[in-house]
């Protein structure tokens, strides 16, 4: 059953808002990835983007109000972000507000996050419903938790992806009030990577090589409202049908959850006891 909470204070933000594209639309971003060469890399100095081998390079980073949104959620985005180029290799570091901003990413702006599923000793996930309050996919439903490494010494460590691990640890108490104890990241796994593109609306979008953890726990659940609208542990089935729902327009699901769904993630709830079959941290799946 899924329990709903409080709701956040979202400033101007409709229940349904956001404009998130799910299912054929998720999919054919990905499809696009695939099918055109590697964009060129900015780098970045300042407030300016710069494309290597352009003409007068240098872009201004465009100027977007953030007067209407919750306030809340437009401090995280001062957050730092890790700026990459299409194979991880980092290149700087961007706010998290210019690294989801559509003007930005179609200039090739990309950044690294993560994605964590969550699974319970009974083998169910644990999926949440993303406030109304969130600036990207509010009101849309999600895995476990997915968020982004930020631009610090203990998140920016890369060896066997403990940098992301502890990003992933951090976010999973701030989100769902998880006890960072007992999430530790050693119990963290990490399988693979995705690239993928997607918008939520006009101005706001993803762009993002995402890391792909597991987590097969029982945990202390207390959300954060201004986080998390709702949340539910579901089996397959109940997964399957709510795919269904956003099929038909009924719901909202986020780009990278349909495209996890459609590609990988049943298999791997499928074998949560031999996830090393599925390890691959040298390929970067272009979705």
């Amino acid at each position: 059953m899924w329990r709903a909470l409080a709701p956040a204070r979202a400033i101007g933000r409709a229940a349904s808002g956001g404009g998130a594209r799910i299912g054929g639309g998720a999919r054919a971003l990905g499809r696009s990835l695939k099918d055109t060469p590697p964009a060129v890399q900015p780098t970045v100095d300042g407030s300016c983007l710069r494309f290597p081998g352009r003409r007068g390079g240098w872009a201004a980073m465009p100027e977007v109000s953030t007067d209407d949104l919750d306030e809340r959620q437009v401090q995280l985005m001062a957050e730092m972000c890790i700026l990459v180029d299409e194979n991880d290799r980092r290149i700087g570091a961007e706010t998290k507000k210019n690294c989801h901003l559509n003007e930005n990413i179609e200039r090739g702006l990309l950044h690294r996050a993560f994605s964590v599923f969550l699974f319970n000793t009974e083998n169910k996930l644990l999926l949440q419903q993303r406030s109304d309050a969130k600036i990207t996919f509010p009101g849309c439903f999600t895995n476990t938790c997915c968020s982004h490494p930020l631009s610090n010494p203990s998140e920016l460590e890369e060896n066997d992806a403990i940098g992301v691990r502890r990003a992933a640890q951090r976010r999973l108490k701030a989100e769902l009030g998880i006890p960072m104890e007992e999430v530790p990241p050693e119990e963290i796994n990490y399988l693979t990577r995705i690239h993928y593109k997607a918008q939520s609306d006009s101005i706001w979008g993803e762009h993002e090589i995402d890391y792909i953890l597991l987590v097969k726990k029982n945990v202390t659940l207390n959300p954060d409202p201004n986080e998390i609208k709702s949340y539910c542990y579901v089996t397959k089935e109940e997964l399957e049908e709510l795919i269904g729902k956003a099929a038909h327009g009924e719901i909202k699901i986020t780009p990278w959850f349909q495209i996890i769904a459609d590609t990988f993630l049943f298999k791997w709830w499928d074998n949560l006891n031999r996830l090393n079959l599925f390890v691959d941290h040298e390929k970067i799946h272009r979705m």
